[in-house]
């Protein structure tokens, strides 16, 4: 290869500081009809370095160096000629008035005591070809046709958190070469599963480039989940086909948008996991790859002796006290909005995005602020992971208007009652009252008010990506992550997680049995409560992780979702659909605004007799049988839900509710019983006033 020679001269062309990025000259460059043509503006936040040289090489061209000319505010910025649509590029730091050969690979910047190519912050793809990583300049275009986003209000919202690879890598109606890819998200057998379930939104665990960690690398393992992104801008492409990797990164680009539009025509919500607290930089010990060669002082957090804040656990944590990462972030989250039409965004580790210079979550953040007065970034779903590793890290409920929090608090009372205290009452003890399962049950609305916030704003969970599954769940009372080459050290040790009986596969009849039944009630209290449901994938079909809890390294069937059908299966399945149906039923009943609507929605409480609950009733362990009414002055339909969390089958007194016209006693329809005399009950209708026998651990659902 010909090393090219560089003229540092300090010239001044008419380059702008503005917009980051490669984007089209505006002046200084000779005219074209080509708007991706080969002069380019390139602006590059790089304040930790004197002199920035930028190395590109057009398609079927050799590589050539240009130094930026001008440095604006920390913007490093110049027109380079001769880097057309396609052009793979990268940055390095230079002394002055010395020009560094460019040898390739990038291990051999090292010996030649240069370093390797950075990537572009704001790079839109990234190329990983000759063993080292550049960032590669895109064209935009693409045929969206008539899409356009569903926009699924809040209330009728259902998440589905899935992953591109896993979702689909074992599906049998999916074509080989499409499982475990974009377009195998959005093949047709795949979609018709999503329909046919009733979910509303697909969310989808990290797609922004990422790469793995050095201990991973030398475990033999990788990095699944993706929480370890390199490239803000920049879609992963090993979750392309094989074909569209090897045409290009437009390709790849192409079949991601693509699996967005056929999503959308099916009326699905595309939502992304964003992991915009840390880079994979990592450590002051882990590679250099973007940030840290441009100007780590400002990109990331650091104490007053320079040394890193790790509020992520990572080993770094994005600085949101410099307006730049700020600015950095949000024209990322509007490019993935306009240009990969994407509904909305989960903020992984949302909380150090809100740390203010003293490091303290802000719910006035500038960056929450920004967002609210973005006219496209206001419009999209916002969802944050309200808490981070570091101090006064657990915020949920604290965030502002605007934006969801996934509710842990919903997520550890349905655990604790149907799992935890289960475990203690059969073991002869005493499991807890009813009283943190009720305020699940209604969104936690007391957690969400001091902020503005109805219970709307509470995303529900039982299960997620990071933890048990909700099959492990009821088959496993500890971790099993020994595949994770940590000696089962990783993953969380508080599951409230509950075996039945026996750890791990049985097949025990009997055991299976109350597994089934827990199974049922967890997916039942989650689709029933107020606020946001999200099911992680697989869940609907009973898909098990073997005990692992921290499934982040298991690129493997470990953590892929295994359609053959069984029984079991095929039961949990036809479960799940019935308690989605019965949910949009119900809300079909309700005004639009329902329930945010407090002083028209109503929650009305009564214990197995029918009364209303007393004081005693909530904190007494021994009662743990609570009865819902739930509906609104002007709906169409009221709901009664009966729940038994104790040991014994129980004779529940229905509340005595008069008919409209004052008559007489109104009448409750049975719509679905969580233990196994669904099929026999459904339909069974009792007078209001009057006993129906509820099973032991089972929820009943009643209509008027």
């Amino acid at each position: 290869m010909v090393m090219p020679s560089v003229d540092t001269a300090s010239t001044v062309d008419a380059s702008r500081a503005f917009p980051l990025g490669i984007s089209v000259p505006l002046t200084g460059a000779p005219a074209t009809d080509d708007p991706q043509g080969a002069f380019a503006n390139v602006a590059v936040y790089a304040p930790g370095v004197t002199t920035l040289e930028i190395a590109y090489q057009a398609p079927g061209g050799t590589w050539q160096v240009k130094t930026l000319p001008n440095v604006t505010d920390g913007v490093h910025h110049g027109i380079v000629e001769g880097i057309p649509a396609g052009s793979r590029y990268g940055f390095r730091a230079s002394p002055e008035h010395e020009a560094l050969p460019l040898p390739m690979p990038a291990t051999d910047f090292d010996a030649d005591g240069g370093q390797p190519l950075l990537l572009d912050p704001y790079g839109r793809a990234v190329d990983e070809r000759d063993d080292f990583i550049t960032s590669v300049r895109m064209a935009g275009d693409f045929d969206w046709g008539t899409d356009r986003s569903p926009r699924v209000p809040w209330r009728n919202t259902i998440i589905y958190e899935a992953h591109v690879r896993g979702q689909t890598k074992l599906h049998p109606d999916i074509p080989e070469e499409l499982r475990g890819t974009y377009a195998g998200m959005a093949h047709p057998a795949m979609i018709e599963h999503l329909i046919a379930l009733g979910i509303t939104a697909v969310q989808l665990l990290p797609v922004h480039f990422h790469v793995d960690e050095p201990h991973l690398q030398n475990l033999g393992l990788t990095n699944y989940w993706g929480y370890n992104t390199a490239a803000f801008f920049a879609p992963h492409p090993g979750y392309a086909t094989e074909a569209a990797q090897a045409a290009g990164v437009h390709a790849v680009q192409d079949e991601f948008k693509g699996m967005v539009k056929l999503l959308h025509a099916a009326g699905l919500e595309v939502i992304l996991d964003v992991v915009y607290n840390h880079t994979a930089e990592g450590g002051t010990d882990g590679p250099t790859l973007s940030f840290r060669g441009l100007g780590e002082m400002q990109y990331y957090r650091t104490d007053g002796h320079g040394k890193y804040v790790d509020t992520t656990g990572c080993g770094n944590s994005l600085n949101f006290g410099d307006p730049r990462v700020v600015q950095l972030v949000l024209d990322s989250l509007r490019y993935w909005a306009t240009e990969f039409h994407i509904d909305g965004f989960r903020f992984d580790l949302a909380v150090t995005l809100c740390r203010n210079a003293a490091n303290d979550f802000d719910p006035r953040h500038p960056f929450l602020l920004a967002i609210a007065a973005d006219p496209v970034l206001s419009g999209t779903k916002l969802i944050a992971e309200p808490w981070d590793v570091g101090y006064g890290g657990w915020q949920t409920g604290r965030f502002p208007a605007g934006w969801v929090d996934w509710n842990d608090h919903f997520r550890d009372a349905v655990r604790s009652f149907w799992l935890a205290d289960r475990a203690a009452i059969d073991a002869g003890g005493h499991g807890g009252s009813v009283a943190r399962l009720a305020d699940a049950l209604c969104g936690s609305a007391r957690l969400f008010e001091p902020s503005g916030r109805s219970r709307l704003a509470s995303v529900n969970l039982v299960a997620a990506h990071d933890g048990f599954t909700l099959a492990d769940l009821v088959s496993y009372d500890r971790k099993h992550n020994e595949a994770n080459g940590e000696q089962n050290r990783d993953g969380h040790g508080d599951n409230r997680s509950y075996n039945h009986g026996f750890e791990g596969p049985t097949e025990d009849e009997d055991i299976l049995a109350r597994r089934a039944q827990t199974s049922r009630n967890l997916m039942a209290s989650l689709m029933i409560s107020l606020g946001v449901p999200m099911i992680t994938a697989g869940d609907e079909i009973g898909r098990t992780q073997q005990g692992n809890n921290n499934a982040y390294c298991q690129d493997n069937p470990i953590a892929w979702i295994d359609w053959t059908t069984t029984p079991e299966s095929h039961a949990m399945l036809r479960t799940t659909k019935r308690v989605i149906r019965l949910r949009k039923e119900f809300l079909a009943g309700q005004p639009n605004d329902y329930p945010a609507r407090e002083n028209q929605t109503y929650l009305h409480w009564f214990d197995a007799n029918g009364k209303p609950m007393s004081s005693d009733s909530w904190e007494d362990p021994r009662h743990r049988v609570v009865q819902l009414l739930l509906g609104s002055d002007d709906g169409h339909v009221d709901g009664l839900v009966v729940v038994n969390g104790g040991a014994e089958d129980a004779k529940v007194t229905l509340p005595a509710l008069s008919n409209e016209d004052g008559t007489g006693h109104r009448l409750f329809e049975l719509r679905l019983t969580t233990s196994d005399l669904h099929d026999r009950r459904q339909g069974v209708r009792v007078s209001s006033g009057e006993r129906d026998v509820v099973q032991s651990n089972t929820i009943n659902i009643y209509r008027t």
